[in-house]
């Protein structure tokens, strides 16, 4: 996998798991990092890659085979001996999700990405690389950063200025969850953020809608209506599609008015881009 300079490539690193749907007794792969490769891909970019640690139980098993699915390039994925990342959800009557427990990331937290020399590689030939919070990357990040085009970060709900600031100089796009901000507090957190020099920065606050600062510029980009059936997902895929606008060009305002879309279509499906795995008994 050699992409072109001219290509619109991305890079997922860090955190996948499963969502396992309690009422519907199946699980989804998910995962912010992963999610957002694949979604990128759905969307239209030319090629989409993820690098992470899977299980060597079926759920590790059942993401490799989504990934392949997906026709997400996956080469450099470890499968380690363990239980995969799982979370356990529940969707209350609205359609959105409820995290009831989970086994905190699974193996991939407790072995904790390294990056080689062939991670590093394929960061370089993808140009433009997305990671989490969830990923337990931070360490690796200025690596990753020497030799990616961007970095994008999803901060989710972590606003807390002394982690921002460890994060800020390795990346220059940086996504967060203001679910429990109200406007002016939104308004300070990417005042704050752009001023670290992030260049980029998006809050995303459900049905409110995003809130966006791009090279000092504001922008507000509104929900898209939908019939809702599982909100899991919706966040992923508006950064998957927002990201992947504009590595095609596009400017800030269509990008976001994609995202959105994409976002409200993701709504209409179970799980974060579906492949549900049944459990018997």
């Amino acid at each position: 996998m050699t992409p072109s300079p001219n290509r619109a490539t991305l890079l997922g690193i860090g955190d996948n798991v499963v969502d396992f749907y309690l009422d519907r007794n199946e699980f989804f792969p998910g995962g912010n990092a992963l999610n957002v490769a694949v979604l990128a891909k759905r969307f239209g970019l030319d090629d989409a890659g993820y690098i992470g640690i899977v299980g060597n139980d079926v759920e590790g098993g059942h993401v490799l085979a989504s990934l392949a699915a997906e026709n997400v390039w996956f080469e450099r994925v470890r499968q380690a001996y363990g239980e995969n990342g799982k979370a356990i959800v529940h969707l209350d009557e609205k359609g959105d999700r409820v995290f009831l427990r989970s086994n905190k990331g699974g193996i991939q937290k407790r072995l904790g990405l390294r990056m080689e020399e062939a991670d590093l590689d394929a960061v370089e030939r993808y140009g433009h690389v997305h990671s989490s919070l969830f990923s337990n990357l931070d360490h690796e990040l200025p690596n990753i950063r020497e030799r990616a085009q961007s970095v994008s970060f999803d901060f989710s709900w972590r606003h807390e200025l002394d982690y921002v600031k460890s994060i800020a100089p390795h990346i220059t796009t940086a996504f967060f969850s203001g679910s429990a901000l109200n406007d002016g507090e939104i308004d300070d957190l990417i005042d704050t953020v752009h001023k670290l020099g992030v260049s980029t920065v998006g809050v995303t606050r459900g049905s409110d809608g995003a809130f966006w600062m791009v090279d000092g510029k504001r922008y507000r980009q509104g929900i898209k209506p939908t019939r809702v059936i599982d909100t899991l997902g919706a966040g992923d895929s508006f950064i998957a599609g927002y990201i992947s606008s504009t590595l095609m060009g596009n400017a800030v305002e269509e990008a976001l008015d994609q995202a959105a879309t994409f976002a409200a279509k993701t709504c209409t499906v179970f799980g974060a881009f579906g492949h549900p795995y049944k459990v018997e008994g």
